[in-house]
Formats: structure tokens, C-alpha cells, sequence
């Protein structure tokens, strides 16, 4: 027999199975689950949290959770068994594969403890799978500052790009965001998709707009070394461009994808004259830059920026996959822009800067 359901109990009881809900779709996105399980526990806690607590206690007294829409048998069993106060089999399941990774360096820990946010990041309105609301709540969780909202551009229709009409509406959104989260700082922004010539794959005029360019390759990867080599220097030489995106477009894992040829040197050099940060995306099925290239990228004197290119909240938690990457070649934060506050970071790139932080 469940508690009364009066007062700030029963609302405390379904903050709790919302939370334990939560949690359980951030693991299963950070261990890169199905995307549709994941989703079914997200789901559910959008249904429960917007439903009232004494309903919540009636449904969980006759077993009747799963009637709600969009609550199936293991979340009902989720929220019953929060609802209850006793521990969840499956949550704690995965707590404890969470807490069985390998423990990172002490030099990786302390680079991920200096980074205050992230540059790239995905929502729902492209190819991501949650609000940005929920990859704001998650940021939040692991302690950031800003998170850039980088959603791809229109001409890779495959990951819903936003036409410039769609970026000013979200655009729009971020900042009336803002005056909800604040301190913490949304950044608007786009993973760019970098023409066959070397062009940006949006209005200039819209870019100049915006607080955070990530320019990257998405197509024709297999040009000649030659050809992708001034592809992506003109990318880089353009100045609305601040971060280049998953400069080889690897693919390691699944449908997996050799790098693509270029003139590291040459490009990482650009870079480093046009103060255009290389990213080291910390996806798995990425991890790009290859070592090889990381050091040439160095040698070159670039800065950095460390990135999850999530498409899920649990994924931004992937950042200290890349903080080893970096340590790996001595790169301290000095050398990583996201480990700037807001404002420093936004003096720095080609957007608007009256943010203070």
C-alpha cells in the first residue's frame, strides 16, 4: 500500500521516478543503447512528470501505471518501484556497468574538471533525439556552463538540416531559453556543412548571427587529397568558421568509414593562422583526429576544442574520452577554448559578444 498521496510527498515521490527515469535513459545514451529504448524511458518521464501526484498514487496502489500513454511495463515498473522508496534492479544494474569503466588518468580528470562547456551538440530538431531542453537539463547535471546548440545545416537533408527560416526560429528559441537558465548560457550555433568548393552551407548574413560555426565535411569524403585539402582550407580561411568538426570523417564502429585524404599540415596550419579551433570529437565511433593527425594538429600550434557531437543527452558525458585524446599529446587547457568561460569564449569566436560571464 502506497504512502498518502498529500502534499509535497507525493510530488517529491514523482520528482524521484521522473529522476530515476531520467537517469536511466542518460546510461543507456552515454553506453550508446538503442536509440528507441532510450527514447521509451524519456518518454515516460515527460508522461509521469506532467502527471498530478495523487493520480500517480492511485495508478501505482491498483497497478494501473502502464494505462498512462506512454508508459510501458519496465517504466511502470520503474516509477512503481521509486514510488515506494526501494531500489530499482535495472537502474542499479547499470550504475553499476557505469561505475566498471575504466578509471580515467588524473591528468584526463583534471582536464575534464577545467572544461566549462560544450561546442557541439544536437537536438531533435535535426537528427538529435531529445528537446534541447533536455540536453540543457543534462549539461546542467554534469556541471557545464553553456552548451553550444550546433544542429546541422539544410543541405544534409539525411540529418533534417535547418533551412536559415528554421535556424532563426531556433535562434529565437535559445534565447528566450537563456532568460530561463541563466547563468548557465545556451549557445546559439550550427555544425556547417562545408560546400564541395570550400563555402559554408548557410546564409552569411545568418552565421555573422550566430555564437559558435562548427564547419565539417559530410560529403564526398573520398575526394582527391588535393581537391579535400583546399576544400577545407577555404573552410577554415572563411571567418564566421570557429571549430573544425571531425576533420577525417571516420567512421570506426557500425558502417564504418576510412578517413578522408587531406594535407594535415597544410590544413592544420590554416587553422592555426585563422584562429580556427580543431575539434576533438569525442564520439566512439569517432574519435577524430586519428593520434597521428592530434600531433600534427599540435606540431601546428592549433588550439582546441573538445566536443561530444552528441545526439543525446547521456552523450555529453563523453567528453573525457576526448581529455584523454588531449593529454595523450600534452594538451593542456590552454590550448582548449571550451575550458574559457562564456565570455572570453564568445570574444573569441566570430558571434555575438555581449554576453559577461
Amino acid at each position: 500500500m502506497t504512502p498518502a498521496a498529500s502534499g509535497s510527498g507525493a510530488a517529491v515521490r514523482r520528482d524521484a521516478a521522473v529522476g530515476a527515469l531520467r537517469r536511466i535513459a542518460f546510461l543507456l545514451e552515454r553506453a550508446q543503447a538503442s536509440p528507441y529504448r532510450c527514447a521509451a524511458f524519456r518518454a515516460a518521464a515527460t508522461v509521469v512528470e506532467g502527471t498530478d501526484p495523487a493520480r500517480l498514487d492511485t495508478l501505482v496502489a491498483s497497478g494501473g501505471l502502464a494505462d498512462l500513454p506512454g508508459v510501458g511495463a519496465r517504466t511502470a515498473e520503474v516509477v512503481a518501484l521509486t514510488w515506494r522508496d526501494r531500489a530499482v534492479p535495472y537502474l542499479v544494474e547499470l550504475e553499476d556497468e557505469y561505475a566498471a569503466q575504466p578509471e580515467a588518468s588524473k591528468a584526463a580528470l583534471a582536464l575534464r574538471r577545467a572544461l566549462r562547456g560544450d561546442l557541439h551538440a544536437h537536438t531533435e530538431a535535426s537528427d538529435g533525439s531529445t528537446p534541447v531542453q533536455e540536453m540543457v537539463l543534462a549539461a546542467l547535471e554534469l556541471g557545464h556552463e553553456y552548451l553550444a546548440i550546433t544542429d546541422h545545416s539544410p543541405r544534409l537533408t539525411v540529418a533534417n538540416g535547418l533551412s536559415a527560416p528554421r535556424l532563426r526560429a531556433q535562434v529565437a528559441q535559445l534565447a528566450a531559453l537563456n532568460g530561463v537558465v541563466e547563468p548557465f548560457v545556451v549557445l546559439s550555433g550550427i555544425e556547417c556543412d562545408v560546400l564541395d568548393d570550400g563555402t559554408l552551407d548557410q546564409d552569411p548574413d545568418l552565421l555573422d548571427d550566430l555564437d559558435v560555426v562548427v564547419a565539417s565535411v559530410h560529403s564526398k569524403l573520398r575526394m582527391d587529397s588535393a581537391a579535400m585539402t583546399r576544400r577545407m582550407i577555404a573552410a577554415v580561411s572563411n571567418p564566421r568558421t570557429d571549430v573544425l568538426g571531425h576533420c577525417t570523417g571516420r567512421r570506426l564502429t557500425g558502417k564504418q568509414r576510412p578517413p578522408s585524404e587531406f594535407d594535415a599540415a597544410a590544413v592544420f596550419a590554416a587553422c592555426a593562422e585563422h584562429g580556427v579551433a580543431v575539434e576533438i570529437n569525442c564520439r566512439p565511433d569517432r574519435l577524430d583526429p586519428p593520434h597521428e593527425l592530434l600531433q600534427v594538429a599540435v606540431d601546428a600550434g592549433c588550439d582546441f576544442s573538445i566536443d561530444t557531437d552528441s545526439h543525446a543527452p547521456g552523450q555529453l558525458d563523453w567528453q573525457i574520452v576526448g581529455c584523454e585524446r588531449a593529454v595523450a599529446h600534452g594538451i593542456g587547457a590552454d590550448r582548449v577554448i571550451n575550458a574559457s568561460p562564456p565570455a572570453t569564449l564568445l570574444a573569441r569566436t566570430h558571434g555575438p559578444h555581449g554576453l559577461s560571464g
